[in-house]
């Protein structure tokens, strides 16, 4: 694979971890009730799409299926944009990200739904849930980014030349004892 391809699948892997990292936030914050929201986002937005198209319901199981994995797809897919388009990955960069999602999310996805922009015809919490879901989701995606950018600095052959160039010698040490 070549190194743009090597990037792509990085960005995919970590866009996916990130998204499992948002996955468990909302089911705990449902399962404990302080979640704002009314049902998980992909969730919702799957039970749409399929009343949609089909005119019918699927078993819940089946849903649940299906809002796993297009969440986990759409987190990878945007890992993966984000990897091929910036190079170093950086903390600002994946946050600027997260909040470029979370801005779509409140005005594209929300009222699709029908829970309106923001999600104010059903609870102005839903905006503060969904960022800080989107906060974690760069954060993960931008650690990781500095942590790859950090480990291959360290890994470079110029940075360890330049590492030993930079260093004085025993003798120069010794010279200055003296």
């Amino acid at each position: 694979m070549d190194s743009k391809g090597k990037r792509l699948a990085m960005g995919f892997g970590w866009g996916v971890v990130a998204a499992i990292a948002m996955a468990i936030l909302t089911i705990l914050g449902h399962t404990t009730g302080i979640s704002p929201i009314p049902k998980p986002i992909p969730l919702a937005l799957v039970a749409k799409v399929v009343g949609l198209v089909t005119g019918g319901k699927l078993a819940m199981p089946l849903l649940i299926a299906l809002a796993a994995a297009s969440h986990l797809a759409y987190g990878g897919v945007w890992g993966a944009v984000l990897w091929a388009l910036t190079r170093p990955v950086t903390m600002g960069k994946a946050l600027g990200l997260g909040l470029f999602l979370w801005l779509l999310m409140q005005v594209i996805v929300l009222p699709f739904l029908g829970w309106g922009v923001f999600g104010s015809a059903v609870s102005l919490g839903i905006a503060g849930a969904t960022l800080i879901l989107h906060l974690v989701y760069a954060i993960t995606l931008g650690a990781a980014g500095s942590l790859r950018d950090r480990t291959q600095r360290s890994r470079s052959p110029h940075t360890q030349t330049h590492a030993r160039a930079s260093a004085p010698s025993t003798d120069t040490i010794t010279s200055t004892r003296r």
